[in-house]
């Protein structure tokens, strides 16, 4: 190992944050020398690239909070990013369908909050009129989004990588290193990874699934822990994608942390199905019975696994059996559309999440980013962190202006 030339900055994670991260900062100080480091072979090989790949219109969170702000930013920088540079992406539009009449009062909340956050054209539908948006699709009434989209967030991710570089050529992404240490040292950063070492004045971890151990690893006593949930998807077959239109959403379960089961058109004209939601027993692991010594001993050894599932047993049960069985998958489907039948679904991709967990079995609802040590970490960036991308860029880049004194 040798050092190689001195950065103004290291980003740790090719993620889309990562990116869009140092895209911001480089944007703002084009004379800046920064340097990517990612563990695998390319960029978003993780939670960026194995997402639904929806541009999220902002209906969901909290009004006031991180996540709604910055997604619906967010959500019109991506837009306008994706069209100025060719990044393929269409804003088809979405229906949230609820079924029977137990779902109509959080449906009205979901309206409401959307409304709160500003997600522009937003309005509720009958029956008649989600049957002329969605013939296939069976609800009692629902709420038709316009402004969300769908965008291929790894073409995504390497256009910010290109445009870094064009700015700045000597800013550099390093590929196929996973940073094992760093060490302050003066008023440097010595960041060694499984190949070298690189020298950086500050440090910005945006490590995904591995946030937290990255931030245990840089001296940040972190109370939570991440836990990691596989969610597994069915594609439809060719002749069954005539039957979805738009994006199709069941109204969420408010006392679970995720949107359920949903079809979602892609980019490549695909339409999938999911996703599911399960702990999974290795933090990148993409395949059912997929399994990591150490992070296991991780989940389980930590309250806050045990608080979450003795919450949540019968809805952990129920999602492991669905993991396994098609016919229950489909019946979960079926609940939107009645006529899918065994042959129009067809096993498809899974993706992993990364979810912070507090001691008492709660997840972490918003975004968090800490200073800490001459470094910025992003410790928390779930749903909808892709679609929020270049607003959570533009908060990163102010954090990194005042706290490594770039003004």
């Amino acid at each position: 190992m040798h050092l190689k030339e001195r950065y103004d900055i290291a980003v740790i994670g090719g993620g889309i944050v990562g990116l869009a991260s140092a895209y911001k900062i480089q944007l703002k100080y084009p004379n800046l020398k920064i340097i990517i480091i990612e563990k695998e072979n390319r960029l978003a090989a993780h939670q960026t690239g194995n997402n639904s790949g929806v541009i999220h219109s902002g209906l969901y969170y909290k009004p006031g909070s991180d996540k709604a702000k910055n997604c619906v930013d967010g959500r019109k920088q991506l837009v306008a990013f994706a069209t100025k540079y060719g990044v393929k992406h269409e804003v088809c539009g979405k229906v949230v369908t609820a079924v029977d009449k137990s779902e109509l009062l959080y449906l009205d909340k979901i309206f409401e909050n959307g409304k709160a956050n500003n997600t522009e054209g937003i309005e509720k539908i009958t029956a008649n009129q989600l049957r002329e948006i969605e013939p296939y699709v069976e609800g009692i009434a629902g709420i038709w989004v316009p402004c969300t989209g769908i965008i291929d967030f790894i073409g995504a991710t390497n256009k910010l990588g290109e445009l870094i570089q064009a700015i700045q050529p000597k800013s550099k992404i390093v590929l196929g290193e996973k940073v094992e240490a760093c060490e302050h040292v003066g008023d440097e950063s010595l960041v060694v990874t499984s190949k070298d070492k690189y020298t950086a004045k500050h440090v910005i971890f945006c490590g995904g699934l591995q946030a937290d151990r990255l931030a245990k690893q840089d001296g940040v006593k972190l109370k939570e822990r991440v836990v990691a949930f596989r969610g597994d998807y069915y594609n439809l077959t060719e002749m069954a994608k005539t039957k979805v239109k738009h994006l199709i959403y069941p109204v969420p379960n408010p006392n679970f942390p995720f949107l359920g089961v949903h079809f979602t058109r892609m980019v490549n004209g695909d339409v999938e199905c999911g996703p599911n939601a399960v702990l999974t027993f290795k933090r990148e692991g993409y395949g059912k019975t997929d399994f990591n010594v150490k992070d296991t001993l991780n989940a389980l050894s930590y309250l806050g696994t045990w608080n979450l599932l003795c919450k949540h047993t019968g809805f952990a049960i129920n999602e492991y059996r669905r993991t396994f069985s098609k016919k229950r998958f489909l019946e979960t489907l079926q609940r939107l559309i009645p006529s899918l039948t065994m042959q129009d679904i067809m096993p498809g991709r899974s993706g992993v999440r990364a979810m912070l967990l507090n001691a008492d079995g709660s997840m972490q609802d918003d975004f968090k980013i800490i200073y800490h040590n001459r470094s910025l970490h992003v410790l928390n960036a779930p749903s909808p962190a892709a679609t929020s991308c270049l607003a959570i860029g533009d908060k990163i880049c102010d954090m990194a202006t005042v706290y490594f004194n770039l003004g």
